[in-house]
């Protein structure tokens, strides 16, 4: 239709009115047809059938995209302009402000859209710096170096005139059959809360809206697979799947992405209890909401709720989703027809208009003047300080599972076989939406766009005056056993063999890990576990490096093994980290965000389990893990001195605490050893009764500390009483009155100080307002302090 003259400025011009009335201005002088196209997103590169990037992502009954015809009135957002295609970024950048000044051309308000790119270990983007995968982030234990890297993910997407990052994933890791556990953090809800809160702060310093998902509980699908039901109950979905999203909606995420799943039967995309009740009406969350990937259309295709794409369109509108990514399948005309039949009220059309608008006034899109033309600053997506961070992250990840015999470091031996199918690969580095996993693949001989050296080359230069024979053994996943003779041939001639093990990072079921990647069992794939096995045969000892998006079951082969590190596909930089570790340029001092399991079977199983999901004489099946949360060693040592609680030294008795006070423990870490190192220090809350059946305990804090030789730190934590609430029987959150045990660890199960505390006075009801994180508090030792009965707190 003919839209109706007005006037191209108004008071939605006016920067000095705030941002609410603008917008409020520019509805008023919209067509139905113009605030809808505000809630489209459009993928201009994307294949018409869906099918290099996931099944069911096609509605067949959609006609062709034309530019023209969908820009008319409008776009709301530009999909993945540099993720779809090796795009050269100085062209790509000229294409996008090419495609913005078409967009503002065609709509009456000289509009722009908001771009939007994957951005989950770096933009996914052509040459653009790769970091470690999520699980990374989680072992390095340091959320103040994941926000750096954030910030710097930012730059990047800025300077290329992108304002939107589809991350971080806060799913709460809960079965690690799931190909996607290597998008998630961990199995905590405290460490993705906070290491996630910390990606929301660095990515935003930069400009770019941080878009949290997947809300909610898609990573507690039954039996981990993609997509698949989730059964969780109300308690298991307060107290373990929402409180990284609490936490990140707090420190400001400006976006939020529905889940695929159905939770009990009802698919999160059409859930108006949780996207508006919960998101908006209970904590306050302002910002857009948009859907994952086709997932408005999922509604109609695989849910099986709505009766065609215009009913599932309405229906995910209703709920509280504003924008239909990544194309208008069910929005624009269908909904505009459904509100001129009455179906649908025009409300909702402007509540969410209303939203994106307020993201764009936010981003300076409706000031006057604003332009999509680059500033002319020279384009470098992989930057030496983006390198740097990459390195760091990626070094202060690797985990030393066992070292039983201290082979490691190695102390430059004479001969080395390096074997393995990931041995001499840049795929190794790889999580599937790094861009040459997700998209390079596609484009064969397309460089990979960054230097991504691999663990044979980065072991030559770490280890130049030894000798490394290197054989491949057999691939990641196949059956074949031929190359098992030239390798374990390699091992029985060296002094020492490394075997770099895992897995391949792809998309539905072209990888063993990565989206729609899953796994029957927790066993290696293909046959690397009985290369692994072969090896140790030899007699010659064994170093094992897992390069992996999830733990495995390792087996007895582990126990027989020299020494087994854990690397999560670590990035660009993640070679040079595993050569730094074996060497001992870099001390190990990642730690597990994931219990690596014993056994191949009985999953799910986290160490957040209440007394009876742990070992017991009720159960033939013990599933304790062969290492538990938190786990990682060292090549120094370290003693933890000096406990105290509420500035004394502890005595065992127990300290009272109201129910809305605070304690704070602590103590005295040092390093006794001859090499620097890295402690991760734990608090974990046991409470010993409770109202209903409760994890045995749960990470309420944790600091990394660096220490030098004889190097000595104090650290304390200060835990809210709220930091003990749970849900109740009735669905309320409580702190309640009694006895709680705080334990300063090194692991989920490797108590070092355990602290009683009595909470006192009543039970309180808490909500989203509540203290969801302990402060931590670093000070150097002063030793004549210390030799007096501790430090001055």
């Amino acid at each position: 239709m003919t839209p109706p003259p007005e006037p191209l400025d108004g008071a939605w011009r006016d920067t000095s009115l705030p941002d609410g009335e603008r917008v409020d201005h520019l509805l008023a002088a919209m067509t139905l047809e113009e605030k809808t196209a505000q809630l489209n997103g459009v993928w201009v590169s994307a294949d018409a059938s869906g099918a290099p990037v996931a099944p069911h992502q096609h509605d067949a009954s959609r006609e062709p995209l034309a530019w023209e015809k969908v820009i008319e009135n409008g776009l709301g957002q530009l999909t993945r302009p540099f993720g779809t295609l090796p795009v050269d970024p100085v062209a790509g950048r000229a294409s996008l402000a090419r495609s913005q000044r078409e967009v503002m051309a065609a709509n009456r308000f000289g509009i722009p859209a908001i771009a939007h790119e994957e951005c989950l270990t770096g933009l996914a983007a052509w040459q653009a710096t790769i970091h470690p995968v999520p699980p990374a982030w989680g072992a390095a234990f340091d959320p103040d170096l994941v926000e750096s890297m954030a910030a710097g993910i930012g730059e990047s997407m800025r300077l290329l005139g992108v304002h939107q990052g589809l991350a971080p994933v806060l799913d709460v890791a809960r079965d690690l059959r799931w190909g996607r556990v290597e998008e998630t953090i961990g199995e905590d809800p405290y460490l993705v809360a906070t290491i996630g809160s910390a990606y929301v702060r660095g990515l935003q310093s930069a400009g770019v809206i941080a878009t949290l998902k997947h809300f909610a509980g898609y990573s507690a699908s039954r039996a981990g697979r993609n997509h698949a039901p989730v059964s969780v109950g109300p308690r298991e979905l307060a107290d373990v799947v929402l409180p990284p999203f609490e936490a990140a909606v707090r420190a400001g995420a400006r976006s939020v992405m529905n889940a695929y799943n159905d939770n009990d039967g009802l698919p999160a995309a059409a859930d108006g209890r949780l996207l508006t009740g919960l998101l908006r009406d209970r904590w306050g969350f302002d910002g857009t909401l948009v859907s994952d990937y086709f997932a408005v259309t999922f509604l109609n295709t695989v849910h099986r709720v709505a009766e065609d794409p215009a009913r599932a369109g309405a229906l995910a509108l209703e709920s509280g989703i504003d924008v239909e990514l990544p194309d208008p399948h069910c929005y624009g005309d269908r909904l505009t027809a459904l509100v001129r039949s009455g179906e649908l009220d025009e409300a909702l059309v402007d509540r969410s208009a209303r939203r994106v608008l307020l993201h764009k006034c936010s981003l300076g899109m409706l000031d006057p003047g604003w332009s999509p033309d680059p500033d002319g600053s020279p384009v470098d997506l992989d930057p030496a300080e983006h390198r740097a961070l990459a390195r760091t992250l990626a070094e202060r990840s690797i985990v030393l599972l066992d070292n039983p015999r201290g082979t490691l470091p190695l102390a430059s031996p004479r001969t080395l076989a390096l074997v393995g199918p990931l041995a001499d690969t840049p795929d190794a580095m790889f999580g599937c939406y790094t861009f040459p996993a997700h998209v390079g693949r596609n484009h064969p001989g397309t460089p990979l766009g960054v230097r991504v050296p691999t663990v044979y080359e980065a072991l030559r230069g770490e280890l130049p005056d030894t000798r490394i024979a290197h054989a491949r053994g057999c691939s990641v996943d196949g059956p074949e056993t031929d190359g098992f003779g030239s390798a374990l041939a390699a091992a029985r001639e060296a002094d020492v063999c490394v075997v770099v093990l895992g897995d391949r990072s792809d998309l539905f079921g072209r990888g063993t890990s990565g989206e729609g990647c899953d796994a029957e069992d927790l066993r290696l794939p293909g046959v690397q576990q009985e290369l692994w096995e072969a090896l140790v045969d030899t007699g010659t000892p064994v170093v094992a490096v897992l390069v992996t998006g999830r733990p495995y079951a390792l087996g007895a082969v582990a126990d027989a093994s020299a020494a087994v590190v854990q690397a999560f596909m670590p990035g660009e930089e993640g070679a040079s980290a595993i050569a730094g570790v074996l060497s001992g340029r870099i001390g190990p001092g990642g730690r597990l965000p994931l219990s690596v399991p014993r056994t191949p079977g009985g999953q799910p199983a986290t160490y957040l389990g209440a007394p009876l999901a742990r070992r017991s004489e009720v159960s033939s099946v013990d599933p304790t893990p062969r290492h538990p949360f938190g786990h990682g060693l060292s090549y120094t040592s370290f003693s933890w001195e000096d406990p105290w609680i509420g500035g004394r030294p502890r005595d065992g008795a127990p300290v009272s605490v109201p129910t809305d006070g605070e304690v704070t423990v602590g103590c005295t870490v040092r390093n006794t050893g001859h090499l620097p190192g890295t402690e991760v220090v734990q608090v974990y809350l046991h409470d010993p009764v409770a109202r209903v059946a409760l994890p045995v305990r749960r990470l309420v804090g944790y600091a990394r500390i660096d220490l030098q030789p004889g190097e000595a730190r104090a650290v304390d934590f200060t835990v809210h009483a709220d930091q003990s609430s749970y849900t109740g029987p009735d669905g309320a959150r409580v702190v309640d009155p009694g006895r709680l045990e705080l334990s300063l660890a090194a692991s989920a199960e490797d108590l070092r100080h355990v602290f009683a505390v009595d909470l006192t006075g009543p039970a309180r009801t808490v909500d989203h307002t509540r203290h969801l994180t302990a402060t931590v508090r670093l000070d150097p030792v002063d030793e004549e302090v210390a030799a007096h009965g501790g430090p001055d707190r």
